[in-house]
């Protein structure tokens, strides 16, 4: 498996061997040992699928009071923008995004740590998106970081004059200097307690 670093601390995209012929190809979706050897030896205990049209928009969520989630996502059909921010006061990359563009045709996945924001935009006509999860998806603990803060500056590829189809939470979250955030980032493989708005 190849292993890139993003500019947020602990995110990484991954591209899987994949072993394909005129029949069609094969990859391991999931392997312990395999993610083990690259740093990721964490327990998924939920497994999600959505499938969204073109310019949907679904973030930026993450999870707090001890929730929250480290994710792998990946498409199977279609293409989506996938977005980490970095919500955690002792990382160096705090404040900071980046994104990677995901397909069903190149099989990417993206490990987006515990204690980061997540969200993507789907570029395809259609997409079926896919995440695991280190923690179950709790909605009294879920929030939303506004999707187009301008303190957090995400370049989603959108045209100019299109809006994006979001829920009514995401188009009202909070912006980044409102947002909870993670008081400290020493382990990512588990949740840290969040404080609001302290920058």
């Amino acid at each position: 498996m190849r292993v890139e670093p993003l500019k947020i601390e602990g995110a990484l995209l991954l591209q899987p061997k994949t072993y394909g012929d005129d029949r069609g190809f094969f990859l391991e979706m999931w392997n312990r040992k395999t993610f083990a050897r690259i740093g990721l030896d964490v327990d998924f205990v939920q497994d999600n699928h959505s499938r969204s049209e073109k310019y949907v928009l679904r973030g930026m969520h993450y999870q707090v009071n001890g929730k929250a989630q480290g994710k792998l996502v990946w498409v199977s059909s279609g293409a989506v923008f996938d977005t980490v921010v970095d919500l955690r006061e002792g990382s160096p990359t705090f404040g900071k995004w980046d994104g990677r563009l995901l397909t069903g045709v190149c099989h990417e996945r993206l490990w987006a740590p515990p204690g980061c924001a997540h969200g993507f935009l789907v570029v395809s006509d259609h997409a079926d998106f896919h995440y695991k999860c280190t923690d179950y998806y709790s909605p009294k603990d879920e929030r939303v970081l506004r999707w187009n803060d301008p303190e957090t500056g995400i370049h989603w590829p959108i045209p100019i004059g299109l809006n994006p189809q979001l829920a009514p939470r995401d188009a009202n979250g909070p912006g980044f200097s409102e947002c909870e955030k993670y008081a400290a980032a020493s382990d990512l493989g588990c949740g840290f307690p969040a404080r609001k708005g302290s920058i």
